[in-house]
């Protein structure tokens, strides 16, 4: 039995398909722009941001009556696009919704409008998703910090390997949010230019909002050219409240277990999508993780120059890029990288790097020394 991707959908910045988010990260552009939006912060700040009025005519073209939070409209958006690429049904009992979210409809603990107030909390959020979608299974949650994406990857792979379903479609948005941007303001963590992840004078992340969906099936024929998942894991080292671990003990942790979960070397792995926030100490903290793993001469790259910071969308949207980068042979740009500079030098590059990519590694890192890791294998 495997589990293989069969679908997905990116919404950011970029565009609104994975083809033009794809089109746009090979190109090296950049989505993330000086915001001026007194709703959200006093004063202008970098972030990237998805077009609203596009938002706004994909979602009339769904044809949906009930009203809908922006967060909402754009998970509906993307799940309906996923799956319009498949013939899935997303009614049957045995598929299975996994949604991931950081803060979900925060906006609403300070909204005056139509929306129920309840949907601020993330239960309700999911029960309105799967109910418009007509999927009376539970809507199941996963909210840890920036690893939620791969958790929620992780979490999906679980349930197809156990036989509780037999399609599950993963779902991960937040928002930019006057909460969210408050609050990494409060860590004097945000840039005041585009990010630069790994770069030497990277001085802070930059926020982005986004949604995404991967679908994934169990199959007993997969085919040659599809990305299978074969194995993650998850660990915290539980160093700080926001800080990483100063010797990536949890990353290392998770790397290793899912190598183990995959049946995998260091040595066969062919790419990493790290997390790459370009902040001082978690570029860092990656660069001796993938050093004590035997990972340091293998290409590496962030999606968070390109756009920004996705929270709970990142795992979910950089999954589905570092998948197109597999069916394309190509490690795509670090976008802001100028002269790499970590503790341990990795290989990096602003230019796209055309090689093989069998099996590739994806990473996650967040707030309470949470850390995640998943392995991706091309059939060939």
């Amino acid at each position: 039995m495997a589990i293989r991707f069969v679908s997905s959908n990116i919404i950011s910045s970029l565009g609104f398909t994975t083809y033009e988010n794809m089109r746009n990260l090979l190109a090296g552009q950049v989505g993330i722009v000086s915001i001026n939006n007194p709703e959200i912060y006093p004063t202008p700040f970098m972030a990237s941001i998805v077009e609203s009025n596009k938002l706004e005519e994909q979602f009339n073209l769904i044809g949906i009556q009930q009203e809908s939070t922006r967060l909402e409209q754009m998970i509906l958006v993307s799940v309906s696009e996923a799956l319009s690429k498949t013939d899935i049904d997303i009614t049957s009992p045995r598929t299975m919704i996994v949604l991931s979210t950081t803060k979900g409809n925060v906006d609403l603990l300070q909204a005056t409008g139509s929306v129920s107030p309840e949907r601020a909390l993330l239960w309700k959020m999911a029960e309105f998703i799967g109910l418009h979608f007509g999927n009376l299974n539970p809507v199941r949650v996963v909210s840890n910090a920036c690893i939620s994406g791969v958790l929620a990857i992780n979490t999906a792979a679980m349930m197809l390997n156990s036989s509780l379903c037999d399609h599950a479609v993963v779902i991960g948005a937040d928002l930019v949010s006057r909460f969210v941007v408050s609050g990494f303001m409060s860590f004097l963590s945000l840039s005041t230019e585009p990010c630069k992840p790994f770069d030497r004078n990277r001085d802070g992340l930059s926020l982005g909002e986004a949604s995404g969906t991967l679908i994934l099936e169990k199959t007993t024929t997969p085919a040659a050219g599809d990305i299978l998942f074969l194995g993650g894991a998850t660990a915290n080292d539980a160093n700080h409240i926001s800080g990483p671990s100063r010797t990536g003990e949890g990353s290392v942790v998770a790397i290793e277990n899912a190598l183990f979960e995959a049946d995998k070397l260091p040595s066969d792995i062919d790419h990493i999508n790290a997390h790459g926030t370009a902040t001082r100490y978690n570029d860092d903290m990656e660069s001796i993780a993938i050093q004590r793993t035997g990972l340091l001469s293998v290409p590496a790259n962030s999606f968070k120059g390109s756009w920004g910071h996705t929270l709970g969308a990142a795992g979910i949207i950089e999954t589905a890029a570092l998948i197109e980068s597999m069916k394309q042979n190509v490690v795509l740009p670090t976008a802001g990288l100028q002269t790499a500079g970590t503790t341990h030098p990795l290989a990096v590059s602003n230019k796209p790097v055309y090689k093989s990519l069998n099996t590739c590694l994806k990473l996650a890192s967040g707030f309470g020394g949470c850390n995640a890791a998943l392995i991706l294998q091309k059939m060939t």
